[in-house]
């Protein structure tokens, strides 16, 4: 459809998306289904990305830092005048609370698909919010902080409003900048991390103070307005199970509300939107004591749309975008709160690109493989929804928020809708990048969780147990991932870079059912002449850096598998002689990455890829979606075996009784945003270096007292497991510093 067809439901012809990844691919979708003309906008790192896509139009904003891209209001704006749009949606986060962006919006005579710059103001102060909602009779939780007040302001005032406090970015949402604090000697570091993330995530640093509820439940409530006077609730939302302030899973209805709880709590949101003459879709944000469940308090109101806003539509049968559009136009809503009916139940789980086992830091790389199992996107889709913004080749780096795709199941019952979720998160399939989908899936088993007994402590309490740890491989992985990776002659100098281009470029490769068997000299059976053929020997680690090693004679498509001899419990007995298995690899051409495995004559499919090392020393990585499940495993080769021997004997050859290893390594890809000065005498435990990775905050700290040697300074980009600094014991005199590692190119990351 061209720019001069209008729509009759919104009057728009072109919207342009102020935003990237999943939530522009939604809003692309509806532009779709309604005959308007979409534009995309795109950073350098995101130049090749999903959402640029699906788009009709797309055009660059910038670099790829979100300051010099998305968070660009003057960049959004010409884009939008560039290229016709008569209405910019923001979508969530960036720019989508900012003033700013409705004000030039306006001077540009473009709709803003959002409230008015009234309203933005009001609740983008989080305390002045507080005031006018209390006013109106809604409680509020007891807090403190505005515009222009320094660190040491917000000290003076933390007494009043009480320890344990959250520290707040004023302008800010979805848990980002956020730090619980319990001690008053703990709130100016606080406060200036909180600065920093604030200042990068939503281009302003003011923060606020607010008494923390201990234990809550997070209960949201949606609403809708109009310019016509029209404002209903759709029902609420419960948010309580967060990690790190940061929704995980999300649900519709609330397994805790009442009727006539629901009808009171959302009256209240309707009182909220009122009280600023709130125009648009919005959610206004309560925390239930868990001691008092009919009481509830006010915390925020979100001038946007919510990431979670899926399971609302899902149970509504509404598309909260094209209600959007339609009042961003001026048209009336076209709903009273009698026509709103809930039903059935509806859960999301956030798939983020993360690692659950180190700390839920965000992971980075390549997306090898992707399999959405053919699930639809958008409000259309029922009862399975995959919203995602991802694609087989997807780069996943530092830059922005981890979120990859949401996983949306409905049911007529709650425990029907939760069912459904597990059996869509367990046939997602994502190789290449670390996900929390195996979390995801333990937490919906979790006992509470399954009662609807919810708090926002309740997965960390979980982690804290222990819960949720998915690193346990199973037998049959490495069998599954030895073949494939002996297949090719193992994982060798030289050898790895063929395995990953015979995997990408031909439907079967090597000695697992491709043409290559047709060849003898290339088939990798073991062959010797006047000799039995030898068995190949491949040694994989898995996330718990524990090695296995395992042997595979003959050929992938009809092979032995010797591993070490497994006890009842399905595992390995250290020292037991390895114990042999039939089994068999074959290539399925019918869908990337996919593969037939027969053990013991048991038949399954599944996926595997192939990462190749991205630096010299690094080991090839095994990634494998079987049975639900996705585990990856490194393939070192001989020398980096020996490499790490020398490691592992070093390291217990430790100068004093519990020596710990001077170098200080990232946890993963980021961006420099603190360093204390080389040469500084530092204390066990102490802050070196502050990496800054999607848009959160991580120390490093010392491991031991000494002297550091600083490796990076404050802007510089590191990558995962570069060494930042050693720290050199006080007796052992400082060695000459090392020349500084190269920074990476930023260029195509995202």
């Amino acid at each position: 459809m061209t720019s001069e067809t209008p729509h009759d439901a919104t009057g728009f012809r072109t919207v342009l998306v102020a935003n990237r990844g999943e939530i522009a691919c939604r809003v692309i979708g509806t532009l779709r289904r309604l005959g308007v003309r979409s534009v995309a906008v795109f950073s350098d790192a995101d130049a090749g990305a999903r959402h640029v896509r699906e788009a009709d139009v797309a055009i660059r904003l910038g670099p790829a830092p979100a300051a010099q891209s998305y968070l660009d209001v003057d960049a959004v704006v010409a884009a939008a005048v560039a290229t016709g749009a008569d209405a910019v949606h923001p979508g969530y986060g960036f720019l989508s609370e900012n003033p700013a962006l409705a004000r030039a919006c306006e001077r540009a005579g473009i709709a803003f698909v959002g409230p008015g710059v009234d309203a933005l103001e009001a609740m983008a102060d989080k305390l002045a919010a507080k005031s006018i909602v209390g006013a109106r009779g809604v409680p509020v939780v007891p807090g403190a902080g505005e515009a222009g007040m320094s660190d040491d302001d917000l000290v003076a005032v933390a007494g009043a409003v009480g320890f344990p406090l959250l520290v707040k970015p004023s302008a800010g949402g979805g848990g980002k900048g956020m730090v619980v604090v319990r001690a008053a000697d703990d709130l100016p570091g606080a406060l200036a991390s909180a600065r920093r993330v604030a200042a990068s995530s939503f281009g302003d640093d003011t923060l606020l103070l607010e008494r923390l509820v201990e234990a809550p439940r997070h209960i949201e409530v949606q609403v809708l307005a109009d310019t016509h006077g029209t404002v209903v609730h759709l029902g609420e939302r419960e948010c309580s199970l967060q990690r790190r302030h940061q929704k995980v899973v999300e649900e519709a209805p609330s397994p805790l509300l009442t009727p006539a709880q629901r009808a009171r709590m959302g009256e209240a949101a309707c009182e909220v939107a009122r009280s600023v003459g709130y125009v648009g879709a919005g959610t206004v944000e309560f925390l239930v004591p868990a001691g008092s469940p009919d009481e509830f308090f006010f915390i925020e109101m979100n001038t946007r749309l919510q990431v979670e806003h899926p399971v609302t539509e899902m149970v509504t049968g509404l598309d909260l975008v094209e209600l959007q559009l339609r009042v961003a136009s001026g048209a009336p809503l076209g709903i009273a709160q009698d026509d709103v009916v809930l039903r059935g139940h509806a859960v999301e789980g956030r798939l983020y690109a993360e690692s659950p086992e180190r700390g839920f830091l965000p992971a980075t790389g390549s997306v090898l493989v992707y399999d959405d199992d053919g699930v639809p996107s958008g409000p259309d889709a029922a009862p399975l929804r995959l919203d995602s913004g991802i694609s087989a080749g997807a780069v996943v780096g530092g830059h922005y928020d981890p979120m990859l795709a949401k996983a949306v199941a409905w049911g007529e019952t709650r425990e029907h809708a939760v069912d459904r979720l597990d059996g869509l998160l367990a046939r997602t399939v994502v190789l290449g990048v670390e996900t929390n989908t195996a979390f995801l899936r333990s937490l919906l088993t979790d006992p509470d969780v399954r009662a609807g007994r919810l708090d926002t402590g309740l997965i960390d309490r979980l982690v804290a147990s222990g819960a949720g740890d998915a690193r346990a491989v199973a037998w049959v992985d490495l069998v599954a991932a030895a073949l494939f990776v002996a297949s090719s002659g193992g994982a060798e100098p030289g050898v790895v870079d063929r395995l990953a281009a015979d995997s990408r470029d031909k439907p079967g490769f090597g000695g697992a059912g491709g043409a290559g068997d047709d060849d003898p000299w290339r088939v990798r059976d073991g062959w010797r002449l006047n000799a039995p053929a030898a068995a190949r020997r491949v040694v994989l680690v898995d996330a718990a850096g524990d090695a296995h090693e395992v042997r595979v004679s003959g050929v992938a498509r009809d092979a032995v598998v010797h591993l070490p001899a497994r006890d009842d419990d399905g595992w390995e007995s250290p020292g037991a002689p390895p114990h042999p298995v039939r089994a068999s690899l074959v290539r399925d051409p019918g869908a990337d990455g996919a593969w037939w495995l027969t053990v013991d004559g048991v038949r399954e499919r599944v996926r595997l890829a192939l990462d190749a090392p991205s630096a010299a020393g690094v080991p090839a990585t095994v990634w494998l979606w079987r049975d639900g499940r996705t585990v990856a495993l490194a393939a070192p080769d001989r020398e980096q075996r020996a490499a790490r021997a020398r490691d592992d004997r070093r390291r217990a050859r430790g100068d004093t009784p519990g020596a710990t290893d001077p170098e200080v390594r990232a946890a993963m890809p980021g961006t420099v945003v603190t360093a204390v000065a080389d040469g500084d005498p530092v204390a066990a435990g102490a802050v070196l270096v502050t990496v800054e990775a999607m848009k959160m905050e991580h120390p490093l700290l010392a491991p031991h007292d000494g002297v550091a040697d600083v490796r990076v300074r404050p802007g510089d980009l590191v990558r995962r497991d570069q060494v930042v600094a050693v720290v050199h014991p006080h007796d052992s005199g400082a060695a000459d510093p090392a020349a500084p590692v190269p920074q990476p190119d930023t260029q195509g990351a995202s």
